[in-house]
């Protein structure tokens, strides 16, 4: 069962089937679109690092054994092993094992999978898993539904020691931001996740472009996965809050395409975006800064303090994102040392994780008297501490953080 298509949840199907996995992979319709184009593109990315290093290694004759964990085949035939799933739609997965999707208002497609099993002596518990879990009131995407009648749940962490800004704060430092850039006549480069987060920030700069909020400058998005992946959401409406059904059904306007937004759809492209004078508006992949282009963009861009650099998602600790965002000095790219001069900013309220008070009021529509028990994964070890105590202080009657390697049996 993948509850989204995000590369820490998809990134190992592929490999899964290789190893030998034949049954069924549950998923969204748009979960599978949007998997299918991401586990294609890591395929790509392995086989061009592959080439690369291998290449590397003959020039200096040293012995090179590293093989891709998978290839575009095996991504062919997991694609063949997914069976598509409709919200509210329970479907049996095996002997006694019930699974129903409700939307978790993550990302496009995104779900919390509630499972009802039943063991050999007729006992019954239901399960439910959040998978990532969304917030309240995002653009294009549902509100998180309410996951009911469950006697365990696995509850992701992420943010179990944070709290994000509000949306409207966040959308107005946007704006400050997009008329600094332009009065300095810099650029401001925009690290983002090509699925959701690349949508997410266009759909707010199209908002302050039609509001006028901002000046006329030009926006480029300059990651080939994250065009495609606007194509997919295109053709999944059936995933749009109310506000974005009308603008695309009832108005017939496109929420991801206006005057200012343009496409980089080439190698050529992206190099000229390097030379190019400001101002100009640069969103690219890869969202932690750890390879694609993002990183040529940075390499050209952080030594000038005309520019900002805006991050807007979560950087693991040990990526360039996360040392940018703790303020080094210099940062080593490609192997070569780069001084950082351009202006760091950070927004968190773009984040599609709930934080912790935000998680908090999700339970409170889960009936705490059933719910016999919280297991908390998905996060570092801070913050699972931290939402452990939170989820407690709401009146859980127990919770447990998940260890790498144990079993553990649901009485």
């Amino acid at each position: 069962m993948l509850t989204h298509a995000h590369y820490d949840h998809c990134g190992l199907v592929p490999y899964l089937v290789k190893k030998g996995f034949k049954g069924s992979i549950y998923a969204t319709s748009a979960t599978r679109d949007l998997a299918n184009l991401i586990m294609t593109d890591s395929a790509h990315i392995q086989a061009r690092d592959a080439d690369y290093l291998s290449r590397q290694a003959q020039k200096k004759n040293e012995k090179f054994e590293w093989k891709p964990l998978f290839d575009e085949f095996d991504v062919i035939q997991a694609m063949d092993q997914f069976v598509t799933v409709g919200y509210h739609r329970p479907i049996f997965v095996g002997d006694g094992i019930q699974v129903e999707f409700f939307d978790a208002g993550h990302i496009l497609g995104s779900a919390f999978a509630r499972v009802t099993a039943k063991d050999k002596e007729g006992n019954t518990a239901v399960i439910g898993f959040s998978g990532d879990l969304g917030r309240k009131n995002k653009p294009i995407i549902k509100d998180p539904e309410c996951l009911k009648d469950i006697d365990i749940l696995l509850l992701e962490s992420t943010y179990g020691d944070r709290l994000h800004e509000s949306t409207d704060d966040a959308v107005s430092r946007l704006e400050k931001l997009v008329n600094r850039t332009a009065a300095t006549r810099g650029k401001l480069i925009i690290p983002a996740f090509a699925v959701e987060r690349t949508q997410e920030l266009i759909f707010y700069l199209h908002l302050l472009h039609d509001q006028g909020r901002i000046p006329e400058m030009p926006i480029w998005v300059d990651s080939p996965m994250a065009l495609n992946a606007t194509s997919i959401f295109a053709i999944h409406p059936e995933c749009y809050d109310k506000e974005t059904y009308d603008l695309f059904t009832t108005h017939a306007k496109n929420p991801f395409g206006f005057s200012d937004l343009n496409f980089s759809r080439s190698v050529e492209d992206s190099k000229a975006l390097n030379q190019a004078k400001g101002p100009m508006i640069v969103i690219s992949a890869d969202g932690m800064c750890e390879f694609g282009r993002i990183q040529h963009h940075l390499m050209h861009g952080l030594g000038d303090p005309a520019n900002t650099v805006l991050i807007v998602g979560y950087m693991a600790n040990g990526t360039l994102g996360r040392r940018l965002k703790d303020g080094a000095k210099d940062v080593r790219i490609h192997g070569d040392w780069y001084q950082v001069r351009a202006d760091i900013q950070e927004i968190d309220a773009f984040s599609a994780h709930a934080d912790w008070k935000e998680a908090v009021e999700w339970l409170g529509c889960v009936d705490k008297v059933r719910l016999r028990k919280i297991y908390l994964v998905h996060g570092e070890g801070e913050a699972l501490t931290a939402m452990r105590g939170h989820v407690l202080d709401a009146g859980a009657k127990d919770a447990e953080i998940v260890k790498a390697g144990e079993i553990y049996t649901i009485a």
